[in-house]
């Protein structure tokens, strides 16, 4: 009982997240780094699910017309289309933490790539929008599952002083993968493109056979004998295990101990105030129109007058010039500078909107239509840019990165790990999670509705959104850097 109500009130290293746990045995972990051979190979593997999440989300721009046309489909239905996907990916994402606590971080990468197949076979072979609907409703289900279990398994199987740097590889693979969708889809009909897409599935799955299991999740499930021979293989043959081992174990037993709380306890006093947070962040990060962005990026350049396949191309491979520039700097940001440049990212993507809404507008007016491409380019790049650069600097957050990496991994889970104490985390990240997703399926479903209405409009719209994203950063998000869980609950509630 004495440790059950330690727990509960006042074992900060209790209460510190599992992945990010910074004790006496750092050092001797550090030192366990001989062989990143195996941790390597299986960091590749596991990355190709985030490749896969990338070609899911970047399908359906190239796809667009080549569908629309073979298919006869309006622009409402092709909206379903391009919109499903998160729908798909909200059901696995929910079933994701079950999933990969049932049968281990391995297995449900292999669920989640043998549904991901099945999606694009779908699709390959769809031959009206039911069956496409279908196709790309499996894909985000798999794609659900793999936004979860990727950076959980990368996080659970590196050494400590290497997990900042490696965490970066799940989002560099996924906007890389984006990049690939829309190099091959400039020069190859959406069918085989679709089949393209099976690939990182088929390297995922075949990858798995030659990786060994999460330790953690095996000490988790009992598998004491598994768990040992594991760590000890990502480790090197010869690598001091013990200090890692009995950490391990030792959150083990005190996790168990921990308090459940259910989702009327979310409305609690000293809960309300980080759910405002959190979801507050995560409305302002949807609702600021990137996944319409993303899925419908050629008719955006289309319709401003810039070549559709150039627009893109360009676009995505900054994305992945941004990824690779950042990782050299990642281990280097604090959580003060990671708020500062999350308000910066605000401010850009502000700029971004106002200045492609102002595009459209001086086209519908046909007010310097010299100046209409230009301005369009200039103001959808800081957008995906600053959106990659918020997702590049979360890789360092190996408390998001363990417990709630579930979608494409943008700053206000960072936030999020930290005002939830841990008892509290799985189902606030659910919340959070939901609230992710919903906002993704809202946007991407009714861009193109708004784009019809009123291009410059939409942007505008956008525009709004991200002002107020600014005020309310300043004013809510709290500073974490170098306080307590206590701490940080705290001030909350005060």
């Amino acid at each position: 009982m004495a440790a059950k109500q330690e727990v509960e009130k006042g074992n900060s290293k209790i209460k510190e997240p599992f992945l990010v746990q910074q004790n006496q045995g750092q050092s001797q972990i550090q030192s366990n780094n001989g062989s990143l051979k195996m941790v390597l190979l299986s960091t590749f593997v596991a990355v190709c699910g985030s490749f896969e999440f990338g070609s899911c989300a970047g399908f359906s721009s190239p796809a667009q017309y080549g569908i629309m046309d073979e298919f006869g489909l309006s622009y409402s239905q092709y909206s379903v289309f391009g919109s499903i996907l998160s729908i798909g990916a909200m059901i696995g994402a929910i079933s994701s933490g079950w999933i990969a606590d049932y049968i281990g971080r391995k297995g449900a990468m292999r669920i989640a790539s043998m549904v991901c197949i099945a999606g694009w076979m779908t699709v390959y072979l769809s031959f009206g929008f039911v069956s496409l609907d279908s196709g790309r409703f499996l894909l985000g289900y798999g794609i659900g599952v793999l936004s979860y279990v990727v950076p959980v398994y990368i996080a659970e199987i590196t050494p400590q002083n290497q997990r900042g740097t490696l965490a970066t590889a799940n989002q560099l693979f996924i906007v890389t993968g984006l990049f690939v969708a829309f190099v091959v889809g400039a020069s190859v009909t959406w069918r085989t493109l679709a089949l393209t897409g099976i690939l990182p599935c088929m390297v995922l799955l075949v990858g798995l056979l030659f990786t060994p299991e999460s330790p953690r999740w095996l000490a988790r499930a009992g598998y004491e004998r598994e768990f040992k021979a594991e760590l000890q293989k990502l480790r090197g043959v010869e690598a001091d295990i013990s200090e890692e081992e009995a950490e391990i174990q030792e959150y083990i037993v005190t996790h168990k101990l921990l308090p459940k709380v259910g989702i009327m306890d979310l409305l609690d006093k000293q809960n309300i105030s980080p759910i405002i947070v959190g979801v507050g962040l995560m409305v302002f990060q949807q609702f600021g129109g990137y996944n319409g962005i993303v899925f419908y990026a050629n008719q955006i350049f289309e319709s401003a007058g810039v070549p559709p396949n150039l627009g893109s191309i360009l676009y995505s491979s900054l994305q992945v010039i941004v990824t690779l520039l950042g990782a050299s700097l990642i281990d280097r940001l604090g959580r003060r500078p990671l708020l500062m440049v999350n308000t910066v990212s605000a401010c850009g993507l502000l700029l971004g909107c106002l200045l492609t809404g102002t595009s459209f507008f001086l086209k519908a007016h046909q007010l310097m239509p010299d100046l209409v491409p230009i301005l369009a380019v200039t103001g959808i790049m800081p957008i995906l840019v600053l959106y990659g650069l918020s997702h590049m600097q979360i890789g360092n957050q190996e408390v998001h990165i363990g417990f709630y990496s579930v979608g494409l991994g943008p700053i206000p889970w960072v936030i999020m790990s930290e005002i939830f104490p841990l008892h509290v985390k799985a189902i606030g990240g659910s919340l959070v999670t939901l609230a992710n997703w919903f906002g993704a399926w809202a946007v991407s479903y009714t861009f193109n509705f708004l784009m019809n209405w009123s291009s410059h409009g939409t942007f505008f719209g956008y525009a709004s959104v991200c002002a107020a994203a600014v005020v309310f950063i300043i004013m809510e998000v709290p500073e974490t850097k170098g306080r307590t869980l206590e701490e940080i609950q705290a001030s909350m509630n005060g």
